[in-house]
């Protein structure tokens, strides 16, 4: 992760709101964002990310509430007078100019000396990795080319702030996990502040210095992916942000239960009696044979139940397992399983599992 020092804030929102009559968009966003970081506004559609990126770009007016970039406000200042190259998941291409015209398109309207201009669509077009095209149309050119190309226009005039919305989801998947690498080492090369709003928590979770989970116009959690990932603020972002087991419980007198399952953990001592939500990642469960001798766990570890395997969903090197165990009953849980795991132990559909669920890991809303 990079480091950044969030009091030299170079993009600051306050109390950002937007209405569309009667249907509010955005409510109350505070935000700030270093110089040279890569922020990603991650969430479901119609979560307001993209708005939020169009009000920082000058394509949308906020309802109330104030934008500075740089120390400058730029509340009313029309797209023109702000300093930040776009891309869009569409890529906007003109596609009766060639590469070069393309990319050279800000610095002409600049009235760029032509020798300069020659210059730096050269030095872009290296830079995105695809020298020597600069005589091809966009016809000629594969979507993620084209992306390629995308950034090197909004890179060419030397912005400030690189606005990212979507750029990705119209590529295979192969080709976003190539050029999604490509754009981090890119932002990282040239230093630019860097806002990419994307809906892939894959993508988010890889490449941002932070991530910023929006739902229903609201941040619900700021935070480097690690802190989203493991310690999410609300119920929404546990679900959102990767895979998760959802169990219904209760807390009594601190004492967490589930089914027949009791625990007291940190965040069940801390939480008020009644009824509650518990969220468990797959990859924190642990597994053992039944019959593992001195490898497997201390029977009496009150974080320690059997299960039987009822589905095995194969993913390549890792399988998502579907236990059903009575400690847990009528609630089945899916457990992460290295590929290696059940081929060594035999392990299919009917078998026993011995399995320890890590307290520390339990979210508790």
């Amino acid at each position: 992760m990079t480091e950044h020092n969030t009091s030299s804030s170079y993009l600051k929102l306050s109390g950002v709101r937007k209405e569309f009559g009667a249907f509010t968009a955005l409510k109350a966003i505070d935000l700030e964002i270093s110089q040279g970081e890569f922020v990603c506004f991650l969430g479901p559609s119609g979560c307001g990310k993209t708005t939020l990126l169009r009000i920082i770009a000058g394509l949308e007016t906020p309802t109330a509430g104030s934008i500075q970039q740089g120390g400058r406000d730029i509340t009313t200042a029309p797209p023109a007078e702000r300093d930040y190259g776009i891309v869009f998941q569409s890529y906007a291409l003109f596609p009766n100019l060639t590469v070069a015209d393309n990319v050279a398109y800000g610095l002409v309207n600049r009235k760029t000396p032509r020798a300069e201009v020659q210059r730096r669509v050269e030095e872009l077009v290296k830079l995105v990795g695809l020298p020597g095209s600069e005589r091809k149309f966009p016809g000629q050119l594969s979507g993620g080319q084209q992306q390629r190309i995308a950034l090197a226009r909004a890179l060419a005039t030397s912005p400030g702030l690189l606005l990212l919305d979507e750029p990705l989801s119209a590529l295979d998947a192969l080709e976003r996990v190539r050029l999604r690498q490509e754009i981090r080492a890119l932002q990282q090369k040239v230093g630019v502040t860097t806002i990419m709003v994307t809906h892939d928590q894959e993508e988010a979770l890889s490449v941002a210095d932070r991530i910023v989970v929006m739902n229903h116009g609201v941040i619900e959690q700021v935070g480097d992916a690690i802190s989203v990932y493991r310690e999410p603020a609300t119920p929404f972002v546990a679900d959102f942000v990767g895979k998760v087991n959802v169990l219904p419980g209760r807390i009594d007198a601190g004492e967490l239960n589930v089914g027949q399952f009791r625990l007291r953990t940190e965040a069940s001592s801390r939480a008020a009696d009644g009824e509650a939500k518990v969220y468990l990642r797959p990859e924190d469960v642990l597994a053992r044979p039944v019959a593992g001798g001195t490898a497997s766990f201390a029977p009496d570890d009150p974080c320690v139940f059997d299960a039987v395997i009822e589905k095995i969903e194969f993913l390549g090197s890792f399988c998502h397992v579907h236990v059903a165990s009575a400690a847990f009953a009528p609630h089945r849980l899916t457990v992460y399983l290295s590929l290696n795991f059940l081929t060594e132990q035999a392990l299919t559909v009917g078998s026993a599992l011995r399995l320890k669920l890590l307290p520390e890991r339990l979210r508790v809303f």
